[in-house]
């Protein structure tokens, strides 16, 4: 679901029409609706709702301190990976104790922030970082909850550089290794061991990975039983895919129905960590074309948008639709859309049949919402783009352009 259309060919995000932000915001900017993160945030909350379960929003899809707030709003608490992730969530006022904390580099300062703000729990990694928490929890005096990530050796058929619950991956224990790890950490009187956790990849367009995972965690839960280890969690990560070009993700309903035909005999609590599938189509790029340029072989619209502020597409060589903001009927010919940076592989798309328009015509570079914003850089000492929040008819610059003062920000001579 979106509340991005076409109105008299004119594009809207909800009730206001796209080139009237542009005209007062300038491009190029992120353009989030507020309706449509509403919409997707509830109809996850609905699917899981006939079992116990927590929807821990993944902060690295889209941190932006508005989207966080209105997520928490609605009951979200924060999947984070590290320390300034947990400063965003607690200033967006996601409860700590909602707050899942994942990554395999976490340093003892960010254990310590963490602890001393008493997350939910850690999802450890690794043993060494095991006994980094036991280490502060000692000198915090204090327990510290703690699950850890077991790899399940799922494919979660997505690109490599997504992909992460292979055992060739960095993520999470073995299966191999996680009994062992589990009855090391149950003998410490400073950790409380509440949960299991793993995560497949990212940008799933099958449930089966899914449920291969539960199935291969219930295995492991079995074995902990006989151990006398209870725990309270399942955390089953994020990862469910959104439609970029012609996939065809499962909705939160059937998504819901898989996971929990496999654990409704269960009364763990279930945790969940969307990211990209809330908020990924909630947001659009939208950029001007500065000019038109034809080599003989090739057609190009030279934008102002670039690979520092989307960077999917030169990683990935992901695909996002785009769209002109005013629709045209004119003749389509192949183009690469491209951006100002003195890269090659600075492009948003690569031989898209585009209309011929105009210099200054505006572009939307649809399902943005993930993995935009948060992924910018100030690459060629460009200033970070500003992000805007829709609410039916108004909008309001969530942060702002930043300066070219800003950039130097922190810099001396020397």
């Amino acid at each position: 679901m979106n509340y991005f259309h076409y109105k008299d060919k004119e594009l809207y995000c909800e009730n206001i029409p796209v080139k009237q932000i542009a005209s007062k915001v300038k491009t190029p900017f992120y353009l989030y609706s507020s309706a449509t993160l509403t919409h997707n945030f509830n109809a996850f909350d609905k699917a899981f709702s006939g079992h116990p379960h927590l929807i821990c929003f993944a902060v690295k899809a889209n941190s932006n301190l508005t989207v966080l707030n209105l997520l928490g709003e609605l009951g979200a608490g924060a999947d984070i990976v590290s320390g300034g992730e947990l400063h965003r969530a607690l200033k967006a006022g996601i409860p700590a104790g909602k707050i899942v904390y994942s990554g395999v580099g976490k340093t003892e300062k960010e254990i310590r922030e963490a602890a001393k703000a008493d997350i939910l729990m850690f999802n450890v990694e690794s043993m060494e970082e095991l006994d980094a928490i036991s280490r502060q929890a000692r000198r915090l005096k204090c327990r510290i909850r703690i699950s850890f990530r077991v790899n399940p050796d799922v494919n979660a058929n997505t690109h490599p550089y997504i992909s992460t619950g292979l055992k060739k991956n960095k993520f999470g224990l073995p299966m191999s290794q996680a009994l062992k790890a589990y009855k090391i950490a149950s003998k410490r009187n400073e950790l409380d061991v509440v949960g299991i956790d793993c995560h497949i990849g990212s940008q799933l367009i099958q449930v089966e990975p899914f449920v291969d995972a539960i199935r291969r965690i219930k295995f492991l839960l079995r074995e902990l039983d006989d151990f006398g280890i209870k725990l309270d969690f399942i955390d089953i990560g994020g990862g469910l895919g959104i439609k970029y070009q012609d996939e065809i993700p499962p909705q939160p309903d059937a998504y819901a129905q898989a996971l929990l035909s496999e654990i409704n005999d269960l009364s763990h609590c279930l945790i969940i960590e969307p990211g990209r599938s809330i908020v990924g189509n909630a947001g659009i790029l939208v950029t001007k074309i500065l000019y038109t340029k034809d080599t003989g072989e090739k057609r190009f619209y030279i934008v102002d948008a670039a690979m520092n502020d989307l960077a999917r597409p030169s990683l990935y060589e992901a695909y996002h639709e785009i769209i002109p903001v005013i629709k045209t009927d004119t003749h389509l010919h192949t183009t690469d859309i491209v951006g100002p940076i003195c890269e090659t592989g600075d492009f948003l798309a690569r031989e898209r049949p585009m209309p011929d328009l105009n210099q200054g015509s505006l572009l939307a570079v649809m399902s943005a919402g993930a993995y935009g914003f948060s992924m910018s850089s100030n690459y060629n000492s460009r200033p970070r783009v500003p992000e805007v929040m829709v609410r039916d008819d108004q909008f309001k610059v969530i942060r702002k352009r930043e300066t070219y003062a800003r950039l130097l920000l922190g810099e001396t001579i020397w």
